[in-house]
C-alpha cells in the first residue's frame, strides 16, 4: 500500500507520454496563441539544450524564446535597424542571424546576449535564410524581392563571404541534406527548388532542378533524418514533403496560409513546428520521421 501513490504517478506519466507520442501523424494543431509575433515571424531554431527561438517576437528586431507549452518571452533586442529572418546555431552554441536590412550575419553570445557582426558585405541584397554544416560553414540565400532575383553565398567560420552564384530567381529557403553532400535552395517567386553537390570546402557544383511547383510560393525548408525535404508552401498554407529523389510524397494542410518556415523538435525529434505570418504565431504537427539532427 505504501508504494501505491508512486505506482499511480508512474502510470500517469507513462500514459501522458504515450498520448503525446501517439498523436495523429501529419495533423496540425495550434502551438502558440495568435498575434504574439509580428507579421515577419520566421526562422525557428532549437539550441543544443532543446530551447526554441523564433525571430520578431511582439515586434520586428527581436528574438523570442518559446517554451514547450507555447508561451513566449523576449530573449534579445537587436541593434537599432536590424531585423532577423533566420536563426542557426554554430558548434560553439552561438546564435547566428540573417539581418536583412543591414546586410549582416549577426552573432549572439547566449550567456551575455551581446550581439556582434560576424559578416557584413555590401554585396548582400537581403540575407534571408541560413543553414550551417558540421564545419560551421554557413550557406545563405539572398533575394532581391524588387526584381525577383537572388544570390547564393558561402560564409566561413571567420565571417569571410564568398559568392557562389548570382542571377538566380528569388532565393529563399535553404537546407543541407543529412550527409551534407547536397544543398537545396528554393526560389519563391519562380517556385523551383535546386539541388547542388557540396564539397569539403563548401563549394557547390552540378546544379540540377530538384522539384518545381505550379502555384503559390516557397519559403523555409528542413530535412528529416531520411533525407526527405519539408518545404513551407507560402500562400497555400501547406508543408510539402519531398523524397530525396524529388518526388512529392504528401502535403500537410495548415490553418494559416502564410507559412514562412519550420523546424523539427520535441523529445523524439518528430514534432514539426511551423511559423505562420498571417496568424503571427505557430502551429505544429507530428511526423513519422525525426529531423536530421536527431
Amino acid at each position: 500500500m505504501t508504494h501505491q501513490p508512486t505506482t499511480l504517478l508512474v502510470f500517469f506519466l507513462l500514459a501522458n507520454f504515450c498520448c503525446e507520442t501517439a498523436s495523429p501523424l501529419f495533423t496540425p494543431q495550434d502551438f502558440t496563441a495568435e498575434n504574439l509575433f509580428s507579421e515577419n515571424i520566421e526562422g525557428p531554431a532549437f539550441d543544443k539544450k532543446g530551447q526554441l527561438y523564433v525571430v520578431n517576437f511582439q515586434r520586428d528586431g527581436t528574438i523570442g524564446k518559446v517554451h514547450a507549452d507555447g508561451s513566449c518571452e523576449l530573449f534579445v533586442q537587436l541593434p537599432q535597424g536590424s531585423i532577423a529572418n533566420s536563426i542557426q546555431f554554430n558548434s560553439r552554441g552561438e546564435m547566428l542571424l540573417a539581418d536583412f536590412p543591414q546586410h549582416n550575419i549577426l552573432k549572439v553570445d547566449m550567456q551575455t546576449k551581446q550581439v556582434s557582426v560576424l559578416c557584413h558585405d555590401e554585396r548582400f541584397n537581403q540575407p534571408n535564410d541560413l543553414c550551417i554544416n558540421a564545419k560551421d560553414q554557413i550557406f545563405a540565400s539572398d533575394p532581391k524581392w524588387a526584381d525577383g532575383t537572388g544570390q547564393l553565398w558561402h560564409i566561413g567560420p571567420n565571417g569571410q563571404a564568398t559568392l557562389l552564384e548570382s542571377g538566380m530567381g528569388t532565393t529563399n529557403g535553404i537546407e543541407l541534406s543529412p550527409d551534407e553532400k547536397f544543398l537545396y535552395v528554393n526560389e519563391s517567386v519562380q517556385r523551383k527548388v535546386w539541388r547542388y553537390e557540396v564539397d569539403a570546402a563548401g563549394n557547390v557544383s552540378n546544379k540540377s532542378l530538384f522539384i518545381e511547383f505550379p502555384d503559390f510560393g516557397l519559403d523555409g525548408m528542413k530535412c528529416d533524418k531520411a533525407g526527405n525535404l519539408y518545404i513551407a508552401r507560402w500562400g497555400k498554407g501547406a508543408v510539402a514533403i519531398v523524397s530525396p529523389e524529388g518526388v512529392l510524397l504528401r502535403e500537410i494542410g495548415l490553418k494559416g496560409k502564410k507559412c514562412s518556415n519550420l523546424v523539427f523538435g520535441g523529445k523524439d525529434g518528430r514534432t514539426v513546428y511551423v511559423t505562420l505570418q498571417d496568424r503571427k504565431g505557430m502551429e505544429m504537427f507530428r511526423s513519422d520521421t525525426p529531423g536530421k539532427q536527431y
